[in-house]
């Protein structure tokens, strides 16, 4: 590195770089090599671009945290030391021109890093997941590649709510990141209605000792996950985490079959990768199969692939990794190596990097080391900018002197924060006022195949900034689930769900996502899963046999065209033509003694009223209208009122004539026409004015009945007053009433002509019509209790019909002798 040259400085983990001891093999994490791979091609591609920083040339050193909050400090301060020399906060001799720190994938690691770089207020870019207590530093040098972990969360809840799936498994990594994840999403799980059915932790081993401790600690998490019937598990962690979940498998298989595994989907946090150490790459990873995992977003910058493959241990310079990451990563030992590792196989530097398995490298540009990539541009165009805008200025080109390694380091604050431009794969590059990358996570789909190889298919992207309904979007056609699945959506639920036409009833003592399912009561629906209650339809709408839907009501009315309608419609004309006929053949013998007898102007009035009678009655079919319905009430009160107040005129006139021929009677007076059309104005005019009264105040008018029948909306006649109805009811009953018993005392006088017989009979036939009509109207429902009604208006006037002119008739047409004078003295003298 050539002094006076910036160098763009990125702390490394442990496991990219460095050892760990593990039962007295060496070795290494060889798939984070990328990431430092990825810093290198960045910093090539800008030394080669004469136009981004002329007459600069950027240089990097990579240092390693070792996990180790002790030696990340240590690695930090050496940066801001003298060169090879540890002298912090001094300047002197061969120096650093420390501009910018890429660092570090744990959230921890660029805590501890920016604790020291905020003091000098130089810019850290972290590519790793981010924590709350990231956020708490000093914001002018702090800068996110990728979301921080509440967007994160974010993404999982929109992933779990998108499946549909309420009963999960949570597995996360046994530190304060638990506690974390745990604080967050348990509180939107429980609101978001899905519960938890185990949480299980995994255990990160320190000391040989402790290895038997997670043997016995896998045999109990997969007890629990073979009885749990969740089948989405939550994987919450790092790569570390998976490495030890696969010891898990690994001790797990000495007293279960991992069956238990294989049947779950996994939903796996950002930083959770597979990167196997040499002795894992046996080890089964078909449990991951079909698993669903964020990543961060990556892209393809052109010419990063063939930049891989040209790298070659014999002839690549400058790179202290290459030759540890080429033994570990094919399993193979240089001549020249100063340790021996215990590979049987000689390295021949001819190995390919494209013939590795992904858990050893990656050629395809990883979401980590895109954000590394980016980082790297984006302090050099921040750099561009700093050096256009101080070149520029006045007092500098007067100067004609500028130097871009004498500024200080705060001042590149306010350019990284004002930065936009599009990198060499086409996407635009910038922070928000927080100091956070504009950007978002992949989603991806695992596909792992029985000789331990796997690849990843991108089915979707999780956009944090978006709307809530419009974060995530996913394509579930390309997923691969696990065969354990028959490549179907797995359901994870604490039971079936509740299908259409039942809803959910909560177990006592059991969380809310588990429930029985009961079918929906009488009159209501449920037409989707798992409804907390069922849905009362609308009043015009009734529940189907299913219960699954609401379906329209079939508007009714008695109808002309329907058979009922038709029915009563040709027994009314029948009725009222012999109505008719019976009228004419009085007419044609009116001055026959039988037709005079008992006033025969009531027997007119009596059988035209009766033809009214009949004739209302079809007022009553058809579709109500507002005239109908006040006809139909109206007149049907009159007109009985008017028939009965006759049949009781004529009853009183067979009473006052009998006792007129009593030697001495006062009761002579009486007898006449008079005594007959007085009892039938007055008590046609008292029925009147009971019928105006109602019309007057609260009149009949059509309306709708939604509840009576199911299935139907009935149209019908409301009447209003319910009580003045009664009321016209009532004295057409008292008048029949009244009726009933004078012609009853009055049965069995003697003549040969006295009516009073066959009004008795008359009578007792249309009170016992009306009396059986009132509970059968009110048993009835729908257009049924019109055609009750109707059929209750024709039977009793039949009744008065047939009863009281049928045996007149028979005399008239059939038995003529008897309808004469003579006959009428002869008996009386008998």
């Amino acid at each position: 590195m050539k002094p006076n040259r910036p160098a763009l400085e990125a702390n490394m983990e442990k496991t990219s770089v460095a050892t760990m001891y593990f039962p007295l093999m060496l070795s290494v994490r060889t798939k984070y090599y990328q990431h430092i791979l990825a810093m290198a091609f960045a910093v090539n591609e800008i030394n080669e671009n004469l136009q981004l920083l002329p007459n600069v040339t950027l240089g990097f050193h990579v240092r390693n945290s070792y996990f180790n909050a002790r030696e990340t400090y240590r690695a930090t301060i050496h940066l801001l030391s003298t060169e090879n020399r540890f002298l912090p906060n001094y300047k002197c001799d061969s120096q650093n021109n420390l501009i910018g720190v890429v660092g570090g994938l744990e959230a921890e690691t660029s805590f501890y890093i920016a604790t020291l770089l905020a003091i000098y207020k130089i810019p850290q870019l972290t590519y790793g997941t981010t924590s709350d207590r990231n956020e708490k530093l000093a914001d002018l040098s702090f800068y996110r590649m990728v979301p921080n972990e509440a967007q994160e969360y974010k993404g999982i809840l929109h992933l779990i709510l998108h499946f549909r799936w309420t009963w999960i498994g949570i597995i996360t990594v046994d530190d304060e990141r638990r506690e974390r994840f745990q604080q967050v999403m348990l509180p939107l799980f429980s609101q978001n209605g899905i519960c938890v059915a185990f949480r299980e932790k995994i255990l990160q081993v320190s000391r040989l000792e402790y290895y038997f401790e997670m043997m016995k600690y896998a045999w109990e998490i997969f007890g629990v996950i073979m009885e749990s019937k969740a089948k989405a598990v939550v994987l919450y962690g790092d790569t570390g985490s998976l490495s030890y979940l696969r010891w898990f498998i690994k001790f797990s298989e000495m007293g279960y079959t991992p069956v238990a595994l294989k049947g779950k989907v996994y939903i796996m946090s950002v930083q959770m990768d597979v990167a196997s150490y040499y002795y894992q790459r046996i080890w089964d990873i078909e449990f991951l199969h079909g698993a669903i995992s964020f990543a961060v977003h990556s892209n393809e910058p052109p010419g990063f692939q063939q930049f891989l493959q040209n790298r070659q241990p014999l002839w690549t310079k400058g790179d202290g990794f290459i030759r540890e990451f080429w033994e570990q990563a094919f399993l193979c030992q240089f001549p020249d190596s100063p340790l021996d590792k215990g590979f049987d196989q000689t390295c021949t530097w001819e190995e390919k990097l494209e013939s590795l398995p992904g858990d050893v490298f990656e050629m395809n540009m990883t979401g980590h080391s895109y954000s590394i990539y980016n980082a790297v541009h984006a302090v050099a165009h921040a750099l561009h900018l700093q050096h256009s805008s101080l070149y520029g200025h006045r007092r500098m080109v007067e100067r004609k002197k500028y130097n871009l390694l004498s500024q200080p380091s705060w001042l590149l604050h306010h350019f990284l924060r004002s930065i936009s431009f599009n990198n060499s794969a086409g996407e635009e590059i910038s922070f928000d006022t927080s100091g956070e990358l504009v950007t978002g996570y992949d989603v991806i789909n695992w596909v792992a195949f029985p000789n331990q190889s796997f690849f990843k298919v991108k089915i979707g992207e999780f956009n944090p900034e978006a709307p809530a309904d419009q974060g995530l979007t996913l394509s579930d056609g390309d997923i691969t689930w696990n065969s354990w699945f028959n490549q179907r959506q797995p359901l994870s639920v604490c039971n079936e769900n509740c299908h259409p036409s039942h809803r959910k009833k909560m177990k006592e003592r059991e969380p809310f996502c588990c429930y029985d399912c009961v079918p929906c009561p009488e009159g209501k629906i449920s037409n989707k899963q798992d409804l907390d209650d069922c849905i009362t339809c609308r009043e015009d709408h009734y529940p189907n046999r299913g219960q699954d839907q609401c379906i329209p009501k079939e508007i009714t009315f008695l109808s002309y065209e329907e058979p009922l309608g038709i029915t009563l419609v040709a027994f009314v004309v029948f009725i009222s033509l012999t109505t008719v006929w019976v009228l004419g053949i009085f007419i044609k013998h009116h001055s026959t003694p039988i037709v005079r007898a008992n006033n025969r102007d009531l027997t007119y009035t009596l059988l035209i009223s009766l033809l009214l009678c009949f004739l209302s009655a079809l007022l009553f079919i058809g579709q109500p209208e507002p005239t109908s319905c006040l006809l139909q009430q109206s007149i049907f009160g009159m007109v009985f009122s008017v028939a009965v107040s006759c049949v009781l005129a004529k009853t009183i006139t067979v009473v006052l004539a009998f006792s007129s021929i009593q030697p001495g009677s006062s009761m002579r007076k009486w007898v006449g026409k008079r005594v007959g059309n007085a009892i039938v104005i007055s008590c046609s005019l008292s029925q009147a004015a009971i019928c105006c009264v109602w019309l007057a105040t609260s009149p009949p008018f059509p309306d709708v009945d939604m509840h009576s029948q199911t299935e139907s909306v009935v149209l019908e006649c409301n009447v209003g007053s319910v009580a003045m109805s009664y009321c016209v009811l009532g004295y057409m009953g008292l008048l029949a009433l009244v009726s009933f018993v004078v012609a009853f005392l009055a049965r069995k006088l003697p003549d040969s002509f006295n009516e009073a017989k066959f009004i008795t009979f008359s009578l007792l036939v249309f009170c016992s019509v009306w009396v059986s009509f009132v509970p059968t109207y009110l048993s009835t429902k729908g257009k049924f209790m019109v055609a009750v009604e109707i059929f209750s208006i024709l039977a009793s006037s039949a009744g008065l019909l047939g009863c009281i002119f049928a045996p007149k008739c028979y005399i008239i047409i059939l038995r003529p002798e008897l309808n004469n004078r003579d006959q009428l003295i002869r008996r009386k003298g008998q």
